[in-house]
């Protein structure tokens, strides 16, 4: 029979899982993305959180790009046009990480708004 600690370990680490799945993000392509420069408003909706890096990651690549904070604008520009699909990489200030794969390819469209899967 499992002890009263080992449960409570259990529960607490299953209610963090969910918590971190109901995680939403939503991308929307601003004015001045185009074929090498990437321009996003973040929406992330975590009670008591906000992001704290973003990070790009090409079709191809193992490389992780740092996106930077302008504003409410997460901005990355590269010398050679960028790859899609396009991953990113989240982590928030309280240390929540996520991961999301293909989330928008190369023709992205300005003002258009994307929301990753899980």
């Amino acid at each position: 029979m499992a002890s009263a600690s080992r449960m409570l370990t259990v529960a607490v680490l299953a209610a963090l899982f969910a918590g971190a799945m109901a995680v939403k993000v939503k991308l929307t392509v601003q004015k001045g993305s185009d074929k090498k420069k990437l321009a996003l408003k973040i929406d992330y909706t975590r009670p008591n959180d906000s992001l704290s890096e973003v990070e790009l990651r090409q079709h191809g690549s193992e490389e992780w790009q740092p996106l930077t904070k302008k504003g409410d604008v997460w901005e990355v520009s590269c010398s050679k046009p960028l790859v899609g699909p396009f991953n990113f990489r989240f982590l928030s200030k309280n240390g929540m990480k996520n991961v999301f794969d293909e989330v928008f390819s190369t023709d992205f469209k300005i003002g258009k708004t994307y929301e990753p899967e899980y």
